[in-house]
């Protein structure tokens, strides 16, 4: 098979197209001929030099697919050959073939293409995982989602929606705030232009956000903890700008507030498979119910990954963009 590998840590360049084994699925595994897989912050972390995958994963990047079941390893139940599926990886999606655990599958949800399935393991379950499982936004409260425009945040926005909460987005156009409209976002902060805190006060009586997703880290770390209200839980789930910054401890208290930090890709099978069994029971509905759908920008073959890097670095996206095997 061919997959994406990484010649030695730099810029896209160092994405390659090579011939590499086949993989073989083992105990509990399942090989997926890969239709596609979508680019994700933490694969041009990894690519950089600064994110290896965690022991005994794939060495290719790539953090989600979507495909076909090739082959059972030995254990594995309630999956057959030629299922349509998607899956989150902790590496290797890059690839023609990738062996997954049978945990981490799902079933293409009603409504959304093969290909199209390929950009949802990866943010569903961080959103889930995130807003829903550690945070436990609620009807009726405000979630602030920073990045609105992205994979996470367009996922973000229809979910939170789907359970009747108000969103707030940051996001640095006028066409990016857009699309977050469409989506469902109630409040849209240019944060080149507005200042965060302010607005979602201002949207909320005084209150501030019940929920925020950031992905920025320490340098929105103090005013992320100002916009909180009473009783309101800050969770950080990547470090865009930076890694250490000052908490004011006083005003947590003073709010009773919580902050949490959570990665995804190094967590334990288990708790993974949990994850991805309650994506399934609570989220996949709503697929069916064309509450929420895959937001894509584009297609690029996977042999191009190195311009689907530098279209997400270079953050002129909205949603995922999906590399496709064919």
């Amino acid at each position: 098979m061919h997959a994406i590998t990484i010649s030695e840590p730099g810029g896209p360049e160092a994405l390659v197209w090579t011939e590499v084994p086949d993989p073989q699925p083992g105990e509990g595994e399942v090989l997926v001929e890969v239709t596609a897989s979508a680019v994700n912050r933490a694969d041009i972390m990894q690519r950089q030099g600064f994110y290896d995958p965690p022991p005994g994963a794939s060495a290719y990047p790539g953090l989600e697919c979507s495909g076909r079941v090739a082959a059972l390893g030995p254990g594995v139940s309630g999956w057959a050959v030629g299922d349509e599926v998607c899956a989150l990886l902790a590496g290797g999606g890059y690839a023609e073939k990738v062996v997954v655990p049978a945990g981490q599958l799902l079933p293409v949800p009603q409504g959304v293409g093969l290909k199209e399935a390929a950009a949802l393991p990866e943010v569903v379950c961080t959103v889930w995982s995130n807003v829903f499982m550690v945070a436990h936004l609620r009807p009726g409260e405000t979630l602030l989602v920073h990045g609105g425009s992205s994979g996470i945040g367009t996922m973000a926005i229809q979910l939170a929606k789907a359970v009747g909460a108000k969103v707030a987005v940051t996001a640095g156009t006028k066409e990016k705030l857009e699309r977050c409209a469409e989506l469902g976002a109630d409040v849209l902060v240019n944060y080149r232009e507005q200042d965060f805190v302010a607005e979602v006060k201002d949207a909320t009586g005084g209150a501030g956000a019940d929920v925020i997703l950031d992905n920025m880290g320490a340098k929105y770390l103090d005013r992320n903890v100002q916009a909180l209200a009473v009783n309101g839980r800050l969770a950080i789930i990547g470090m865009q700008g930076g890694r250490k910054g000052e908490l004011d401890i006083g005003t947590l208290l003073a709010k009773r507030a919580a902050v949490s930090a959570t990665s995804l890709r190094a967590r334990p099978l288990e708790e993974k498979a949990a994850i991805v069994a309650a994506v399934r029971e609570h989220v996949w509905p709503l697929f069916a119910g064309e509450h929420i759908r895959p937001v894509v920008d584009r297609e690029l073959p996977m042999s191009e990954a190195a311009q689907g890097h530098r279209v997400v670095e270079e953050s002129g996206h909205i949603g995922k963009v999906l590399l496709v095997t064919s």
